[in-house]
């Protein structure tokens, strides 16, 4: 199963709508955010996306009955408090904002940990579990939105930065 992974969108709607065009091109068929949103509208492209979405609130995430309130509009739109631990078929998953807010125990007792906060494109593996930072979505600080595909079977990664050059502020 492909996985989209995204974070650190920060209402650059653009941006999430490109992502998710990239992700429906490349057979994605479930995305997991990592939190900063921030702000209610920046989950309409997510809503109008034809594949599920959980995710969990970061540190900008201010409104959250807002992000709530917007995420209860769509049949698969889910969102937690971060760290949220969930199942997807044989597959654990720690989906955190921030790795800080997480033990090292509670990592390693997952298969898989998607992590945002750091806007950086970043996956090193502790142990038997594969940690993936997807970079920041928004293109805000790096100056190009980034994300990465996950194929939860053969844990192959794939990263992907849209052109920068199209991404200029």
């Amino acid at each position: 199963m492909k996985i989209g992974l995204i974070a650190d969108t920060h209402d650059r709607l653009p941006a999430i709508t490109a992502l998710l065009a990239e992700f429906q091109a490349r057979g994605v068929e479930m995305v997991l955010h990592a939190g900063d949103y921030c702000s209610a509208f920046a989950l309409q492209p997510f809503l109008e996306y034809a594949a599920p979405m959980v995710g969990v609130f970061g540190r900008n995430d201010g409104d959250r009955e807002g992000l709530r309130g917007m995420a209860a509009q769509a049949l698969a739109c889910e969102l937690f408090e971060s760290p949220h631990s969930m199942q997807i078929g044989e597959h654990k998953i720690l989906l955190v904002h921030d790795l800080a807010d997480v033990s090292e125990r509670s990592m390693l007792s997952h298969g898989f940990v998607i992590h945002g906060h750091e806007h950086k494109q970043e996956m090193k593996t502790r142990g038997e579990t594969l940690i993936v930072n997807p970079g920041e979505g928004c293109g805000w600080v790096n100056g190009a939105p980034t994300a990465a595909i996950i194929d939860l079977d053969s844990k192959h990664v794939e990263f992907v930065k849209l052109d920068a050059a199209e991404w200029k502020y």
